[in-house]
């Protein structure tokens, strides 16, 4: 498929569209694109090879946006402040057990979506047929998990740097505590979580570099022989190649591991003193 484009709407929420009609424009640009029932404006973010696999048919590039376009938007923009509040306060008239999270104009005006956080399923039938009289329009409620609701409403994370779910992140992958236990970091709920109150996306960033170097490293667990005796390995830092070992009597000592050494026929190898923790014989290991 040729000429396909990766559009961006607010909030970071992206669609892909096909440019079957030639329209001029370049990244960065605005475009209004075919929706559902009317029409959408988005931000040009990038092309896409005819490789890519697409679950859904994309709907096409019609222009590009003109200045008369870029008011619209920002006239929506502003409905959409007033449509927050008059959703929340619908929300307390039907006492719903629901988190309003923000709330977006098709650019036409043809429909509006509210998204909502709920610990559970919830009833809005009601708050839609209010809706629906007011703004005379297609309404559509939307609910997200608290993911979602922290790339749509922003912030920074706890590195200083802008969300990577905000600016570029499209798909969660599932985190798990195991990656925390893997780099060796605390598992402190303050310390490795995000905004959304779950586990940082960057755990996983990091994770294949750990796996790699951990198998440079005696496993947690094993045994391990320093100058003071034999000890079972508490941590691994592969950043400082250094061990934390404790000994029979809870005596805890760092240990630096052995760095690597180049052999008489010119072969690199890191040696270092293992006991199976298995039993059987002492070894030297590489």
């Amino acid at each position: 498929m040729n000429n396909l484009w990766e559009i961006e709407f607010k909030a970071g929420r992206r669609v892909f569209h096909i440019n079957v009609n030639k329209v001029e424009f370049e990244v960065g640009d605005y475009v209004i694109v075919a929706a559902e029932r009317g029409e959408d404006m988005g931000k040009v973010i990038r092309e896409y090879l005819p490789s890519v696999n697409l679950k859904y048919a994309p709907t096409a590039v019609l222009r590009k946006a003109t200045d008369d376009d870029m008011g619209r938007l920002n006239f929506n923009r502003e409905k959409e402040e007033e449509s927050f509040g008059e959703c929340q306060n619908l929300i307390k008239k039907h006492d719903l057990d629901m988190k309003l999270v923000d709330v977006e104009y098709q650019f036409d005006c043809n429909k509006l979506t509210f998204y909502f956080t709920a610990d559970q399923r919830v009833d809005f039938r009601e708050l839609v047929k209010d809706l629906a009289a007011i703004y005379k329009t297609r309404i559509e409620l939307r609910q997200i998990g608290v993911r979602d609701e922290a790339r749509r409403i922003g912030g920074f994370g706890i590195c200083g740097l802008k969300q990577c779910c905000s600016c570029w992140l499209r798909e969660f992958e599932p985190i798990t505590t195991q990656l925390a236990r893997e780099q060796n970091l605390a598992l402190n709920p303050q310390k490795i979580s995000g905004n959304c109150g779950r586990l940082l996306c960057c755990l996983l960033y990091e994770q294949n570099h750990y796996q790699q170097a951990l198998t440079e490293f005696p496993q947690l667990g094993s045994i391990y022989r320093t100058e003071k005796g034999t000890a079972t390995v508490e941590k691994v830092n592969v950043f400082t190649r250094e061990l934390i070992v404790k000994h029979t009597d809870n005596y805890e000592e760092k240990v630096k591991v052995e760095e690597d050494v180049t052999d008489k026929y010119g072969y690199r190898t890191t040696y270092r003193r293992v006991v199976n923790i298995n039993g059987g014989d002492e070894s030297e290991s590489a």
